[in-house]
């Protein structure tokens, strides 16, 4: 396996690579700007997290629904549902993996390390035994087998860190090397289970150390679900032919699609606030405050619990307030056991659409 950078960057940068770069870079600044435009940053981290961790690990089998998913929330040390913790684990390893690169603007080995360590709940670290290989699910043939010795591995990784932040290495489009990044990570397989959750982790930190984002909100995963044979398919095709720019041009298509998306969504949830908040001061003034409507929008699924802690109030208070919103039909109550929730519909209903 050859380590990076690739030698022969210009070719790969060919003029339909270069026009989607383009067309990718203007919906990125798009999304950048929209996203600004929420004036809680947490209700996107927390919200849109959650979709790409439910998305990316649904790419791995772990299949849960937006309702497990987000009861999580408030349940997590009461789960029963496995996938649902899975997938909280996802968001919360993509969480601090952003805290983390927003300080340094760089993503450092200790990171990726704590990332998988966080989805897999040990601390096995850098593969040291033999990596699985990969077979044609059809013929059963190995098409694909990782490097195999843990040097080759720890080698491998360091190289690819290096690339990841020295940007004197390649001056590739960042997207490109986004790109090359992500499918380097896949091919050197560097940990016992987990490769695929945090290499698609790092594809989004890697914007935000570049700047392209300031906040972990495009999910690329559900691109690489709605295309998952193609994404298989020119993973291997660089493998076995040593050409790029199909690989490079799917990677750059996802972003596109994904940022367009991710824009119409972080619109609607922006116009829906803006209702709840009319409504709020129209019908509810008593209770009308900036953080009970954030609550609401952070917390699509939201508790007594939560209330109190966001607006400092006792339980007394929290329960009067969110009584008075499903009067109004702002929220939705159901019950678990003896513990009452409330969701909020339409937000729920933006992720489900």
């Amino acid at each position: 396996m050859t380590p990076l950078p690739l030698p022969d960057i210009q070719q790969w940068e060919s003029r339909a690579v270069l026009k989607r770069c383009a067309e990718a870079h203007r919906y990125l600044a798009e999304l950048k700007g929209v996203a600004a435009s929420i004036p809680n940053e947490a209700i996107l981290i927390n919200t849109l997290s959650l979709q790409e961790a439910k998305d990316s690990s649904e790419i791995e089998n772990i299949v849960t629904t937006q309702d497990e998913l987000f009861k999580a929330t408030l349940f997590y040390d009461n789960l029963v549902n496995p996938a649902a913790k899975e997938v909280q684990d996802y968001a919360i390893a993509l969480k601090t993996g952003f805290d983390r690169i927003r300080q340094r603007r760089i993503i450092r080995l200790a990171d990726i390390l704590e990332i998988q360590q966080i989805i897999e709940k040990n601390r096995a670290g850098l593969r040291r035994l033999p990596g699985t290989a990969l077979k044609n699910l059809q013929t059963g043939d190995i098409i694909y087998t990782p490097p195999q010795e843990p040097e080759e591995v720890e080698s491998l990784v360091s190289n690819l860190v290096d690339y990841i932040n020295d940007d004197a290495l390649c001056d590739a489009d960042p997207l490109v090397k986004m790109a090359i990044i992500h499918h380097q990570f896949e091919s050197i397989h560097p940990f016992y289970d987990g490769n695929g959750r945090t290499g698609r982790i790092i594809n989004i930190l890697y914007l935000v150390a570049k700047g392209l984002l300031d906040l972990p909100v495009l999910y690329l995963s559900r691109f690489i679900i709605q295309n998952k044979g193609d994404y298989y398919r020119e993973l291997q095709a660089v493998r076995d032919t040593g050409n790029w720019e199909p690989w490079l041009l799917y990677m750059l298509e996802g972003i596109s699609q994904t940022a367009r998306n991710t824009i119409h969504l972080v619109k609607s949830i922006k116009a829906l606030m803006s209702d709840y908040k009319t409504t709020l001061r129209n019908e509810l003034p008593k209770i009308y405050r900036q953080e009970l409507l954030n609550n609401l929008f952070n917390h699509p699924y939201t508790k007594i619990e939560f209330v109190m802690d966001d607006l400092q109030v006792t339980r007394l208070t929290a329960t009067k307030y969110l009584e008075q919103l499903v009067e109004h039909g702002l929220v939705t109550k159901e019950k678990v056991g003896r513990s009452n929730y409330y969701i909020n519909q339409p937000l729920v209903s933006l992720f489900l659409n």
